[in-house]
């Protein structure tokens, strides 16, 4: 992930730039640059990312909310030994609310909506598998998701949603980041067809249909996540 050179952003970006402080921590820790037990210290992060301290602090009580970081007295964050077992019990909370999600979103969906985001889909499977293709693929993984999160009707589950989106999209960027280093791609067209099939069960308005579409879409993603990872622990 490149690094953040920005240093003085306006209030409106505050969150935002916190989100992506966590996103490149958290991207480090999965790709093994800190490991467990070792110290996330505060002025070396603020130098490395070109920002103050603030967001630094805010993103690292966020990583702590998350369970990836402690947040220990005295010795203030430190990286947690991440298990194969944490990311399976993630991933099944990402399935419980994503299924209730794509529940109400399937009785509210705007067919011109689900018809685009299908068609680019489509564009997607057709297109030579690559990097240019891998960047396209998560940037339509998280139209998908967020469109499912804002048309399900329920305001305490988008806020959960999105509480973990940042922790489930970095799962998901380190396993395509392994894959791109490997030139495996074929997990693009894999994902299609998941996502393939949470729209036409959208479309249908049938919200068994796109429950057990997101089921198996959340099930394949934890199982490839696993198989790809390199740096966790397998208890």
């Amino acid at each position: 992930m490149p690094e953040l050179t920005t240093t003085s952003e306006p209030a409106f970006d505050h969150g935002l730039r916190r989100q992506a402080l966590v996103r490149a921590i958290l991207t480090d820790i999965f790709h093994g640059k800190y490991r467990a037990g070792q110290r996330l210290v505060t002025e070396a992060l603020a130098q490395r990312f070109g920002v103050s301290h603030t967001p630094i602090r805010e993103a690292l009580i966020e990583l702590g909310t998350s369970g990836i970081v402690n947040l220990l007295p005295n010795r203030g964050a430190v990286v947690r030994q991440v298990t194969a077992r944490d990311v399976r019990e993630v991933l099944q909370v990402r399935k419980v609310l994503e299924c209730e999600a794509v529940r109400g979103a399937a009785r509210r969906a705007d067919p011109v909506r689900v018809a685009a985001i299908a068609d680019d889909i489509r564009a997607l499977a057709a297109r030579p598998p690559g990097p240019e293709a891998v960047a396209v693929a998560r940037d339509l993984d998280n139209t998908l998701h967020d469109y499912i999160c804002a048309a399900c009707g329920n305001g305490f589950l988008q806020s959960e949603l999105a509480r973990l989106r940042t922790l489930y999209q970095a799962f998901r960027d380190v396993t395509w980041d392994l894959e791109e280093a490997r030139s495996d791609f074929h997990r693009l067209g894999v994902e299609a067809g998941e996502h393939l099939a949470i729209i036409e069960a959208l479309r249908a308005r049938d919200p068994r249909a796109a429950v057990r579409a997101m089921t198996a879409h959340i099930r394949s993603g934890v199982k490839y996540w696993l198989q790809v990872s390199t740096n966790l622990d397998p208890s």
